[in-house]
């Protein structure tokens, strides 16, 4: 049996072929995982755990039934679905996950993160994260109805259309939306580790690199938006692959 990683699959009621395809990869593959780990964005927006929308319902149940079913399920808080919290986690029997992290996976101390810390370069959405991560913040978001903070999730996506649209004109798209590589080994020698799974910048592959003068490699996850991704980890190796 494998431990699998996902992460990016912004699921939305605008898409039901990926819901159908999650929702088929958890009663098939996961079923018989020895574990499931999502690294953040499970959603395209969650704007609190009183979300009470058809899809939410859905997909509490799946992954409840999966962790009835016997496999663990791990869940790490994303930049679209940061304000998922103990009650979600309660509903489905996940374990949240604080980011960053590090988990013994096969006796090799591996480090997990979503990946947008990593993204140094794109300062102004850092600042936006710095701002939406404080507990006030959220606090007060939290205290209006769900149809104010659908409507703030609606305009938020806007501007991060409109933000990446303008970074895209200006032909830094690629450098400033991707990790930084000065950020990715300082934070591999801080944790000591050698091996990085994340997610976030929706660039699949597995990089080869040295960290502190030894190899090490960083293994990023896709994105669900035309298709699945995941990545399959057993005592014997790893398999990056879509769906």
């Amino acid at each position: 049996m494998a431990t699998l990683f996902i992460s990016d699959l912004h699921l939305d009621a605008s898409r039901p072929t990926i819901t159908a395809l999650f929702l088929d990869f958890l009663r098939v593959e996961a079923a018989q995982a020895e574990a499931l780990y999502i690294l953040g964005d499970l959603f395209e927006a969650w704007v609190g755990d009183d979300e009470d929308s058809a899809l939410a319902t859905t997909v509490r149940g799946a992954l409840r039934d999966l962790d009835r079913g016997g496999v663990p399920v791990f869940l790490m808080r994303g930049n679209r679905d940061f304000l998922i919290g103990q009650r979600f986690a309660d509903a489905t029997g996940a374990t949240l996950l604080a980011d960053p992290c590090v988990v013994l996976l096969y006796d090799q101390a591996t480090l997990l993160m979503h990946g947008d810390l990593l993204c140094t370069d794109d300062i102004a959405y850092l600042g936006f994260r710095e701002q939406v991560r404080k507990p006030e913040w959220q606090e007060q978001f939290l205290g209006q109805s769900l149809q104010k903070r659908h409507a703030f999730a609606g305009q938020a996506r806007a501007a991060s259309q409109q933000h990446q649209e303008g970074l895209r004109d200006a032909g830094a798209l690629d450098v400033i939306t991707d990790v930084n590589p000065t950020a990715v080994d300082n934070t591999m020698i801080r944790f000591g580790i050698s091996r990085l799974i994340h997610g976030h910048t929706h660039r699949p592959w597995i990089h080869s690199l040295l960290s502190a003068g030894r190899s090490a490699q960083r293994i990023v996850l896709g994105d669900w938006y035309h298709q699945g991704s995941v990545l399959r980890v057993t005592r014997e190796g790893f398999e990056l692959s879509a769906l």
